[in-house]
């Protein structure tokens, strides 16, 4: 008698969730595709940077799954083209050992990074697992406008970050810009204040409990995000994020919500 594997059971998140794989080999993008239409998802596919504009003009996606090598525009070029107020969450493939394109990629604002080639099943995992992160933010944020009308901001040193508009002013008033990774660790930061924070903690934190640790991006991305809290007078950056040996890294300005 041929027993016969009971198919695993869907989450009720994934029924009609719609995702987009950029990859311009066949091969890999039929082979996914067809995994992650088992799984309750509807998927869309693309070859090429075009492609995918064409995509995510014609459909909202919940996710876009986006290949590093390709011909013509790579994956990295299309990531910081894309603006992450309004884009879908990105995870990029990369080839192993690349370790340049992972670190880069989180800095342009990619929210996970899977090496190529990719374990179906682990695919599966971290697309559910920046599903999850995202998917409480738009409730996070109604629930903020209906208790108050009035935008509250995190005021420090001079500077104001309004995390709903996910923007940040100098002291002078002049918008910075800040990738999306880059936003995401300024937020930790800011609600942490005068506590030594380990590069672990700053990474679950800004990336998801189930984000691979990897401390060198987190030391990149306070680099960069020191410089755009430089102000014009030299002072800033290094003085309001410093690096504790050993330990982590401090937030030391005071934060006021008004």
């Amino acid at each position: 008698m041929q027993t016969v594997a009971r198919p695993e059971p869907i989450e009720t998140m994934d029924l009609e969730t719609r995702l987009l794989i950029v990859d311009d080999d066949p091969g890999i993008r039929e082979l996914t595709a067809a995994f992650l239409t088992d799984h309750g998802y509807v998927v869309d596919v693309a070859e090429d940077a075009a492609a995918m504009r064409a995509a995510l003009v014609r459909h909202a996606y919940a996710l876009v799954v986006l290949d590093v090598m390709m011909p013509g525009e790579d994956g990295l070029s299309v990531l910081r083209s894309l603006d992450r107020t309004t884009a879908p969450p990105v995870i990029i493939l990369s080839v192993i050992g690349e370790e340049v394109d992972r670190i880069v990629g989180l800095e342009m604002g990619a929210d996970d990074y899977i090496a190529k080639p990719a374990n179906p099943r682990e695919l599966l995992a971290r697309i559910r697992s920046v599903l999850r992160r995202n998917q409480g933010r738009p409730a996070a944020i109604a629930s903020v406008q209906t208790a108050s009308p009035e935008r509250a901001y995190l005021r420090f040193a001079g500077w104001r970050l309004d995390p709903l508009g996910r923007q940040l002013f100098d002291p002078d008033e002049v918008l910075i810009n800040l990738s999306d990774g880059e936003f995401r660790l300024l937020i930790v930061l800011v609600e942490h204040p005068r506590r030594v924070l380990t590069r672990d903690f700053l990474l679950d934190q800004s990336r998801g409990a189930n984000a691979e640790h990897f401390d060198r991006a987190i030391d990149v991305q306070i680099s960069r995000l020191r410089r755009k809290l430089q102000r014009s007078d030299g002072r800033g950056g290094d003085d309001l994020v410093r690096t504790v040996r050993n330990e982590g890294y401090l937030f030391t300005a005071d934060v006021e919500r008004r």
